[in-house]
């Protein structure tokens, strides 16, 4: 049966379950530190590594692990071999995890040995092969991150596959200033070295372009990119065609067509074979290969490429969601949550409105247990100036909401009532999703409580 996506994270041996239930709901953000001891003891007590699974509700990317990846005999043996750990970054404890280790997107899945080391680290959807591909070995090795790059600051033989290993971790912390700093730092010999090697090569051009975004620097994004963006990048193509996109969105936009022009037919190529396939598509994260693809469409001048690559991708989501009903076929949104949430950003991502406006409230049906889609229609319907109709959609989300989701639908209910005249109305909200929410999220909920405090 495929994981549940659960709203506070849960620790799979009930000592930890117990402790977490009974901490004091006042307490300090640092003592939910002690939870994660607690495991960390499980783990010893097994010698086994800890899994950390960080998701939230509203992650289309943790639905698609959910239901392709993180069930069947691989799981179960991961399972046997790590104690795992679901972290709700919404919820207060994850929040403070996820800022902990540094948790930049969702999912992510972070390896810690028995001494809570950082062994390795999965961003993203995968493909079911490669994410076990990239598990198994980070929850067998015995060299941690730390380990590795002491192995590379040595030098010698082991120090070029210790990089292999270590590259790539710096990019899933997205520490580029990091990896870059040790690997200037290095012999001139040894930097040679790693730049003959066609994986080490690849990952610090990809660091080098991450850099310069992170500052940012538009026109050393626009220099490094083609070095960046040069070989089988497979299906992570996308978030580096992206990446260049944003950085340069402020040069002149003749450049910036003459540097992307050359990633259309490489797109086209991805779409083709690996997300408009008959089968399966074998990149995981299609909505990122199909909206980055129609930005770079729209960028290089091709509205309408980009408005009938989004028609064909609705149309093929559609058809994977579909069912026999008889002689008829019709959508079966709970087949598959991240195909449902791919269909409705296409519609919205084409301007499909009224389809759009259709579709959710079957969403709504399909997903009844949480606050995503009554709050996402109700977003919807508030960029329109429809604050009658949005508000009864909000009042549905809100008892569902918790953590700092529920001060984001509190928020945008208040606004909503303030702009109806119903004052006292407002003010009752905030009241309420403040006394609920305690002492967490302190920026968030000043910023609930500043939205009355002017009215």
């Amino acid at each position: 049966m495929p994981r549940r996506i659960c709203r506070r994270w849960i620790e799979r041996a009930a000592p930890l379950l117990l402790i977490a239930a009974l901490l004091p709901a006042a307490a300090r953000a640092d003592d939910w530190a002690a939870p994660l001891d607690v495991a960390v003891v499980q783990a010893k007590a097994r010698h086994a590594p800890l899994l950390l699974d960080f998701h939230a509700p509203w992650c289309y990317s943790c639905y698609y692990m959910a239901r392709h990846v993180l069930d069947g005999p691989e799981w179960d043996d991961v399972e046997r071999h790590a104690v795992v750990v679901e972290i709700d970054v919404d919820a207060p404890e994850g929040a403070y995890w996820k800022e902990r280790l540094k948790v930049q997107a969702l999912p992510s899945y972070v390896v810690l040995s028995t001494d809570a080391v950082e062994l390795g680290r999965i961003v993203g959807e995968q493909t079911r092969s490669d994410f076990y591909h990239q598990l198994t070995p980070i929850l067998s090795r015995d060299d941690s991150f730390d380990a590795l790059r002491a192995q590379v600051l040595a030098g010698g033989r082991p120090a070029l596959k210790a990089a292999r290993k270590l590259l790539p971790a710096f990019y899933a912390r997205g520490d580029a200033e990091g990896a870059l700093a040790l690997i200037d730092g290095l012999p001139s010999a040894q930097r040679s070295a790693l730049a003959a090697d066609p994986k080490t090569h690849s990952y610090l051009a990809r660091l080098r372009l991450m850099k310069a975004a992170q500052q940012p620097d538009p026109q050393a994004c626009a220099e490094l990119a083609p070095e960046a963006l040069a070989g089988d990048l497979g299906c992570e193509r996308a978030y580096e065609v992206e990446r260049v996109m944003q950085c340069t969105a402020e040069l002149p936009l003749a450049q910036r067509r003459s540097l992307l022009a050359e990633q259309k037919p490489a797109m086209m190529h991805l779409l083709t074979g690996a997300v408009f396939a008959e089968s399966a598509p074998t990149c995981a994260d299609v909505r990122s290969e199909v909206l980055t693809a129609a930005s770079l469409d729209e960028t290089l001048g091709y509205p309408h490429a980009a408005e009938a690559l989004l028609d064909r991708a609705i149309e093929d989501t559609q058809r994977r969601l579909s069912v026999s009903t008889g002689r008829s076929r019709a959508l079966d949104l709970r087949k598959d949550r991240n195909l449902a949430d791919n269909l409705r950003v296409f519609l919205d991502r084409a301007g499909k409105t009224a389809a759009l406006d259709a579709l959710y409230p079957q969403l709504i049906q399909a997903y009844p247990d949480d606050y995503v889609y009554p709050y996402r229609f109700a977003k919807s319907l508030l960029a329109r100036h429809q604050y009658a109709q949005a508000l009864p959609l909000l009042e549905q989300a809100l008892p569902k909401a918790y953590g700092v989701n529920r001060l984001e639908v509190a928020q945008a209910e208040a606004s909503t009532l303030t702009k109806l005249n119903r004052m006292d109305d407002a003010r009752k909200v905030v009241a309420d999703t403040l006394k609920a929410n305690g002492p967490w999220f302190p920026q968030q909920a000043a910023a609930l409580k500043a939205s009355v405090a002017s009215n």
